[in-house]
């Protein structure tokens, strides 16, 4: 127990009151008179520290001894609790509480702990030339008398450590008040068995996860505590919410719970005092609560997801300042990402509601209530400039590793703002101050690149195979069905993929046996049932809440189905086989889309735990691609929605047959400026249009529908010819978007009882296409000008041609035709000879027929017109 003492050292003993802290400090001084004044402080600043913790925690007669041989300061602290170990606790920065244990292993040349019948006793020495500290000696105890051993499912560790740390540092802050008769509204002998339990608790979680590899953001702990220990814990819980209570009223000097640390805490103390007293599991992921109560995202915050995210996005701590900004979000409002770090969060913030935000955020911290966190709020942004930029913002929390608690602000622009300036060189991956320390506690976040280049190579040649199947399509529930192939090839005997829709159902998508002769029964496919309850049932609910990957074992002796959703997983086991299996969630950035099931039937190769570090990294790389094909899939569809939205109705016109077709391109998710148009004009005739706008964006879509609706007006304005027509939209645009280039037919449809004439003019655009009932073709190519946007003073023809009846009039865009590798002419000719094949079929299938024959291999989009005279 260190050195020896000698019989001349000097010895204090004090009553376990904190004003007694600063006499031991004294005493320590006193008795090291003549050593180092370096030695001498810091042997007070340690001593003060042990003297703390035996005030706090053992709250008996305390025990200081103090000497000094040859410069060197040996100290020694007793207490008369040998019954209450010590809990040391990780090195965080931000935290208020747990620092002298972790000083003295840091600053102290020897230290250790000793425990006889009836006395415990920490020491140090201290050299003035001292060696490195030596690692952690301290010893934790076990609890006393008999145990049970509970099981507390996907603690996010570090909501733990933060919710811990901020109780101790209540329990601490509440000890001081009541010794000072400060009125707290707690008894004395309840804040004794509070602080008492609060070291079972710390003691039994730390040597819990001290056992644990882990695999996930979340842990599923296996836990000891002593089995009379459920009343003690409600005793905990409620002091600590009278405490809470105190805080709120600014009658002690801390902060109060932030909601999702109060939600945390009366979960982990529910489920103590719960399954002590006989109760069942409940996995935090299966509380429901508010919004502002309930973290969306389970794993530890990290600066590079935020640079990473694909949405504008700031993170702020606690006093306000900016930590973390992706290069979107300083995009959106003129700056720099390097230049916002560290600035206060008000920089962003109009000057006339910033006295407006600092009063929300001091009343957060000092209430620990919320109006805004989880919650989508219209707010305008402040752009360097000056300019305000209206958007909504939404705030979420998240646990940093080292105990700090973040608030994560997604920003969604309302309006399109103008484009940002060009960045400089090297912006985009300009380096950051850190945020922070982020000292990872017993547990790690990602597996490392070393877990991989120590497996072995089927696990190597898994990753690639999975990767490979997820560039083979574009469709997210092709690439999972293409995945789930390559898993039970090389991974499971079988496996299932679910994605969750935007009502938040979970759909099952695939099931994939590796014996292609076992079926998979059609019932197990589709929407899954609603799991009903919280108290049971599989890991998937808890996966799709953000646990995971989860290790089943055991899986085909899981009993009775606790509700459907358990049911429906039973049966597919009991048809399939499972012995063991791993549950991993697709997570992309903060949201948990789908899981991916993998099982294995056999008992003599079950999945482990090393297993699941693998599977973790192989999965966010699936969930990625997955990912990214369900964002083109999504964007593709709002595309073609968007662009159909902005094509008009087709007229009815008597004794005239019209048909339209829309194809969007196959190979891109964006809107594009093909467009096409038919309206009547006051006199009664009929106006056909077909237009591209150069490009394939928003931009060019906004600028088609800009350009036809002026062109509606221009020809409902006066009767002119169609040439002049487009030279006045030809002046319009030149006006209104100089930069906008298209090309464009105008034809005019005269005449009625079957004897129609055309008149029409083109700018630069591919001539309408005449096909006659009996199979002869031609291009009506009289009537071209220039585009629409090079020369508004350019003169412009128009032309003029009779539509035999029952003949047809194509009016089409290029991508109808244009392929790479063939001329013009040659895609004309095969125009023509399919347009003369299809001239006697009705209008819809001659429509139809041209865009399978053409449509299947265009990289562009397709707009055709077709016209039909149909005279009685």
């Amino acid at each position: 127990m260190g050195s020896p003492m000698p019989p001349g050292a000097s010895m204090c003993r004090q009553s376990p009151a904190p004003e007694n802290v600063a006499r031991a400090r004294r005493f320590v001084r006193s008795a090291l008179h003549g050593v180092a004044p370096e030695v001498t402080d810091t042997a007070a600043l340690l001593a003060g520290e042990l003297v703390t913790n035996a005030v706090i925690h053992a709250r008996t007669e305390v025990e200081v001894r103090a000497w000094a041989v040859d410069g060197r300061a040996h100290v020694r602290v007793g207490d008369r609790r040998p019954d209450r170990g010590l809990v040391p606790h990780d090195r965080h920065p931000y935290a208020s509480t747990g620092r002298g244990l972790a000083l003295v292993e840091e600053l102290a040349a020897g230290h250790g702990v000793h425990s006889d019948a009836d006395r415990k006793t920490v020491w140090f020495e201290l050299w003035p030339e001292a060696p490195a500290p030596p690692g952690s000696v301290w010893e934790t105890l076990a609890p006393a008398g008999p145990t049970v051993t509970l099981t507390l499912n996907d603690v996010p560790y570090a909501l733990y450590w933060a919710a811990q740390q901020h109780w101790e540092g209540l329990l601490r802050e509440a000890l001081l008040a009541a010794s000072t008769a400060t009125r707290t509204g707690v008894r004395p002998a309840d804040l004794v068995a509070a602080q008492d339990t609060s070291s079972m608790i710390c003691a039994c979680m730390t040597t819990a996860v001290e056992q644990e590899t882990p695999d996930s953001s979340t842990l599923s702990l296996r836990v000891a505590f002593p089995a009379d220990a459920a009343e003690d814990v409600m005793v905990l819980q409620q002091v600590l919410d009278e405490a809470d209570t105190a805080a709120q009223a600014e009658r002690l000097l801390t902060l109060p719970a932030l909601p999702q640390i109060r939600a945390f805490r009366h979960w982990l103390f529910d489920e103590i005092a719960g399954q002590l007293s006989g109760g069942p599991p409940t996995a935090w992921t299966l509380v429901k609560g508010a919004p502002s109560a309930t973290p969306t995202e389970l794993a530890p915050w990290d600066a590079s997801e935020v640079e990473a995210a694909g949405v504008p996005t700031v993170a702020a701590d606690d006093r306000n300042r900016i930590i973390a900004v992706n290069g979107a979000a300083a995009n959106l409002l003129g700056w720099h990402a390097h230049d916002l770090v560290g600035q206060r969060l008000t920089a962003l913030i109009p000057e006339h509601l910033r006295q407006r935000h600092v009063a929300a955020f001091t009343s957060l911290l000092l209430t620990g209530e919320s109006r805004i966190l989880g919650r989508s709020i219209p707010v305008p942004a402040l752009h360097r400039d000056g300019r305000m930029i209206p958007l909504r913002l939404s705030i979420e929390t998240q646990e940093a590793v080292d105990g700090r608690t973040v608030f994560v602000a997604q920003l969604t622009t309302t309006t399109a703002p103008p484009g940002p300036p060009p960045a400089a060189p090297g912006d985009r991956h300009a380096t950051r101050p850190s945020p922070g320390p982020a000292h990872l506690p017993t547990t790690t976040r990602k597996t490392t690149r070393a877990n991989l280049e120590r497996a072995a190579p089927e696990w190597l040649s898994l990753f690639a195979d999975t990767g490979r199947a997820l560039s083979g399509t574009l469709h997210p529930v092709e690439r999972l069905q293409r995945v789930c192939e390559a898993l039970t090839r090389r991974l499971a005997d079988w496996c299932a993929a679910d994605l969750v829709d935007e009502q938040g159902r979970v759909r099952r998508v695939c099931v994939v046996h590796r014996d292609p002769g076992v079926l998979v029964p059609p019932g197990h496919l589709g929407t899954l049932p609603e799991m009903s309850g919280t108290a049971q049932g599989t890991s998937l609910p808890r996966v799709l809440r953000g646990a995971g990957p989860l290790l089943v074992t055991g899986i085909a002796s899981l009993g009775r189905a606790a509700n459907p959703l358990d049911a429906r997983q039973l049966e597919l086991v009991r048809r399939l086989g499972g012995s063991s299996a791993v549950v991993a969630p697709l997570r992309a950035q903060r949201d948990v889309f789908g899981a991916l099931t993998m099982v294995r039937v056999r008992d003599e190769e079950p999945f482990t735990k090393e297993d699941v570090q693998l599977i973790a990294e192989l999965v966010r790389g699936i969930a990625l691609g997955v990912d990214n094909a369900r964002l083109h899939l999504y964007a593709h569809s709002n595309a073609e929605q968007l662009q159909r939205a902005l094509l008009p109705e087709l007229p009815r016109v008597a004794d005239l047959e019209l048909a339209a077709r829309y194809l969007p391109s196959s190979s891109t998710a964006e809107v594009g400026g093909d467009w096409y148009d038919a309206f009547t004009v006051p006199g009664g005739d009929t106006v056909l249009v077909i237009g591209d706008v150069a490009g394939h964006d928003l931009k060019a879509a906004v600028a088609m529908s800009t350009l036809r609706n002026m062109l509606r007006g221009i020809a409902v304005d006066r009767p002119e010819p169609p040439g002049d027509v487009l030279r006045r939209l030809d002046l319009a645009s030149h006006t209104l978007s100089p930069l906008s280039t298209a090309t464009c037919v105008y034809a005019l449809l005269k005449g009625d009882d079957g004897r129609r004439s055309l008149h029409h003019s083109s700018a630069g655009h591919l001539p309408p296409l005449l096909t006659t009932r009996e199979g002869d073709t031609r291009c009506l190519d009289a009537g071209r000008g220039l585009l629409i946007g090079m020369d508004p003073d350019q003169p412009r023809p128009s032309a003029c041609d009779v539509l035999p009846p029952h003949s047809t009039l194509l009016l089409f865009t290029d991508g109808l035709i244009e392929r790479r590798g063939e001329s013009l002419d040659d895609a004309m000719d095969r125009l023509c000879r399919h347009a003369a094949d299809l001239a006697r079929d009705p209008l819809d299938v001659f429509c139809d027929e041209l865009v399978i024959q053409f449509g299947a291999d265009s990289t562009d989009d397709i707009a055709l017109l077709a016209v039909r005279p149909t005279p009685p």
